[in-house]
């Protein structure tokens, strides 16, 4: 498969990733099967989280005794020394390796973290350690927010950026791709098919392909997704007249009704982190249904049975999504699926 650089780390990278959110779903030879099948096909770029509960110790099960080449990268929400540092060591242990190559600081999505991250008595000194004692390769960030991500970009201090992209939510994805490649950041694009709502792999690949780059990395549950995506990659990537009009259909059923995650409907006057509410619908798809009905998603969607429906958040709306409504839903889907989750005698 064609690789790509991954920015200033230098690393040599399929042109297209893997991410291992969605094998938390499978058993656990079925999750290790689809790992060792993405290895099988080209792809070198591995991407997990400590977050993303068996998701690391699955990944090293595949890995063990692969002697081909491969960039494993996974990621911390720790915004403390301790935290971070016990992290660390955690994942090294469940992908079974001494060292890791992209160790990303997860979801710093709001400049108040992005503080945290930095400041010289917090985690990005431990990982700086890290670093020199060959424990960590290079360092990146993954962010939801646009400004954060620029911002992050713009410090100089992180080797990559993680940012959705595609080709809904295009907009704020184009302008972190070019000033990724102006800092020499490599750009790892998430949810490139906009959470589910975009079905046609075709579309969604050759979409991203199109930026040099970036590189695009697909939660992968099922052998022949990968085989799909794999296909395409080694096909022609230029969008033919009907794919453009196809996407641009696409754009206009689902623009009002897709979080950009830009934040500027903040702050809510109830408190309510409105972006994290709209990606219910997502979590869903990739996550066990014990993962959205307990612990901190549960909490933040109790939090926002608490709207006011005062409206502020869809004046300040860039995009005039239906905010209120949304939420809404999102909010009894939560209560439905929590009911059939106790229901069925798993609580």
């Amino acid at each position: 498969m064609e690789t790509i650089r991954l920015g200033k780390t230098g690393l040599m990278v399929s042109r297209v990733g893997f991410g291992a959110i969605p094998i938390q779903r499978l058993d656990a030879d079925d999750a290790i099967a689809v790992v060792k099948r993405c290895l099988d096909l080209g792809v070198t770029y591995l991407d997990t989280a400590n977050a993303y509960s068996t998701s690391e110790g699955r990944m090293g099960e595949a890995l063990a005794g692969w002697n081909g080449n491969v960039v494993i990268s996974t990621k911390s929400q720790s915004r403390t020394p301790e935290g971070i540092e016990a992290h660390l060591a955690q994942s090294l242990e469940m992908l079974k390796v001494d060292s890791i190559d992209l160790y990303q600081f997860h979801n710093v999505s709001s400049f108040p973290d992005l503080e945290k991250v930095l400041d010289p008595n917090g985690p990005f000194p431990i990982v700086e350690k890290a670093k020199r004692e060959g424990k960590v390769k290079h360092i990146g960030i993954t962010s939801h927010q646009i400004d954060v991500a620029k911002e992050a970009v713009k410090t100089g201090r992180f080797e990559t950026i993680m940012y959705p992209f595609n080709f809904i939510a295009h907009e704020l994805g184009e302008e972190l791709a070019a000033l990724s490649a102006q800092h020499d950041v490599g750009f790892i694009a998430m949810k490139p098919f906009a959470g589910g709502m975009i079905g046609k792999a075709t579309l969604a690949i050759k979409y991203l392909l199109q930026f040099p780059n970036v590189v695009p990395i697909a939660g992968v549950e099922k052998l022949h997704e990968i085989e799909e995506i794999i296909r395409i990659v080694e096909g022609p990537w230029t969008l033919t007249d009907e794919e453009n009009a196809e996407i641009a259909t696409i754009r206009t059923e689902t623009g009002n009704r897709f979080c950009r995650r830009c934040d500027y409907c903040q702050p809510c006057t109830a408190g309510i982190p409105i972006s994290n509410v709209m990606s219910f619908p997502t979590m869903v798809k990739r996550m066990p249904l014990k993962n959205v009905v307990t612990g901190w998603i549960a909490d933040l969607m109790e939090k926002a049975s608490e709207c006011t429906n005062c409206g502020l958040c869809e004046e300040r709306c860039p995009y005039q999504l239906p905010i209120r409504e949304m939420v809404s839903e999102n909010v009894a889907n939560y209560r439905r699926l929590k009911k059939e989750w106790q229901d069925s005698g798993a609580a």
